[in-house]
């Protein structure tokens, strides 16, 4: 049966939302009218103002619908809740105003009570949304409004939602049962039911069920229709997760080819407008940020001559967007003996192969690292050893925000690699944020393919601002 939890959820945050508008903009007035003494150029009563936005704050909330705030993909998300708020309430602001202007109404009483009211806004918004989402987590932990689960299929991709489901008092979803289990084997002690086929498991779950996620199609038409037809009968919601799951991810669009509708699949969402958006933004903030590091890179360039005799810089051939080959610009950080060798030359140089294995364990990281200088360690330790790379991006080699740039010997260790060289490396990325060298070798790869595959602009602003944070807490450096 229907379950109708995502319904009241969303009804508690148009209601809140609305609320936290009346008071943030009537706390507004109260602040700039009722408690400052400088004199408003605009005398509005109170009632006259509170009455105005009570008829216009509608149009808020449409605003908010437009954008997606009461979509699961944007409030389950912090970062893209608060980015979309922010442009959210900035618009609401901006109609208002505009209104006023066009009917010539006088509607707020002095220019700060527009500041005033957008962060207040802002802040009284995100801390009822945060109440709510913690309310739910309550509701969840006793039962209430978790959506129950039947997967359909006998693939490696059911054990795979099951573990995504887990636990149900974060994901809201609890699985009940699975049809299958033979080829892909599931947990023996789980919490859920193994059936044999669909009629079983209906049979014995019965009305308790919300949602089925089939994760693989019969050869037997006929099965298939039948789990549609129940699940449109039943009002039970209905998901289909394909077997070839690398078919449906980066961008997907739908058109019709000679007459026939056809799924569309890029390898990237980084495609049209976004490629140029993305190549604009590294030129301007890379050469903004080039000409700010310029004193200090010429101060570590000494430094380097003066406690590490040799070349200042380390160049290195790597892999970009279409295989495309590069020199990438760092400033060394490697004794000279070990400069322009691999890790496995450079420890097997030193006789130690064992650490060449841990290197790549770990993520690319051994402690205490015996090729690197003392001046290396300091330069990785505030990551100032990236800085030459900045010539990289306005050159058009990386980006600033990308997956890690690889080293043709290493190509053959990266799955999907190709999917990861169809865009710009970057300086920073989504595994540096996430963990940087306290996330395995495979947990990095894996995240710069979902970022390859998932990119979005409003992504990389937040990667930016993290990295800056990171950086400034010496996280996962060397």
């Amino acid at each position: 049966m229907k379950n109708n939890s995502s319904l009241v959820y969303n009804v508690f945050l148009i209601v809140g939302d609305f609320l936290a508008l009346v008071g943030a903009f009537s706390l507004a007035y109260i602040f700039r009218v009722s408690v400052s003494h400088v004199r408003i150029s605009t005398p509005i009563t109170a009632r006259t103002y509170l009455e105005t936005f009570l008829v216009l704050l509608p149009f808020f909330i449409l605003f908010f619908a437009l954008i997606g705030l009461y979509t699961k993909e944007i409030y389950e998300q912090r970062f893209k809740e608060i980015g979309r708020l922010a442009v959210g309430v900035f618009i609401g602001v901006l109609f208002i105003i505009s209104f006023g202007y066009v009917f010539n109404v006088k509607i707020f009483p002095a220019r700060l009570v527009i500041l005033y009211g957008y962060f207040l806004a802002l802040l009284l918004i995100l801390g009822f949304r945060n109440v709510t989402r913690f309310g739910r987590r309550i509701l969840f932990r006793y039962d209430k409004g978790i959506n129950n689960v039947l997967i359909v299929g006998d693939t490696a991709l059911s054990r795979e939602l099951i573990d995504l489901l887990t636990p149900s008092e974060i994901s809201g979803y609890r699985v009940i049962g699975v049809v299958g289990g033979v080829k892909h084997p599931l947990r023996s002690t789980a919490p859920y039911a193994l059936f044999a086929n669909f009629n079983q498991a209906v049979k014995k779950i019965g009305n308790r069920l919300h949602t089925i996620i089939q994760t693989e199609l019969y050869s037997d038409e006929s099965k298939n229709s039948q789990i549609l037809s129940y699940a449109q009968q039943h009002h039970v919601a209905y998901r289909f997760v394909p077997g070839n799951g690398e078919l449906f991810v980066g961008n997907i669009g739908v058109e019709v080819f000679r007459g026939v509708p056809v799924i569309e699949v890029h390898q990237t969402a980084l495609i049209g407008w976004g490629q140029i958006v993305k190549r604009a933004l590294d030129v301007v903030l890379g050469t903004i940020m080039l000409i700010i590091a310029s004193p200090f890179m010429l101060l570590i360039a000494l430094a380097i001559k003066v406690f590490d005799p040799g070349p200042v810089f380390f160049r290195q051939v790597r892999l970009t967007r279409y295989d495309q080959k590069f020199k990438v610009y760092k400033f060394r950080t490697n004794k000279i003996e070990f400069s322009g060798l691999t890790p496995e030359e450079a420890f097997a140089k030193l006789g130690r192969p064992d650490l060449a294995r841990a290197y790549r364990k770990n993520g690319d990281f051994v402690p205490n690292d015996p090729r690197i200088s003392a001046i290396g360690r300091f330069l990785r330790k505030f990551s100032l050893d990236e800085l030459p790379q900045l010539i990289n991006v306005v050159k058009g080699d990386l980006s600033l925000v990308g997956p890690r740039a690889l080293i043709p010997q290493e190509l053959e260790l990266y799955t999907k690699r190709y999917a990861i060289l169809s865009v710009r490396s970057g300086l920073t990325g989504l595994a540096v944020v996430s963990g940087r060298r306290n996330i395995s070798f495979d947990e990095r790869r894996q995240l710069d393919l979902y970022y390859v595959q998932n990119w979005s602009l409003w992504n990389d602003l937040v990667i930016l601002i993290k990295t800056v944070w990171i950086v400034l807490r010496h996280k996962g450096a060397v």
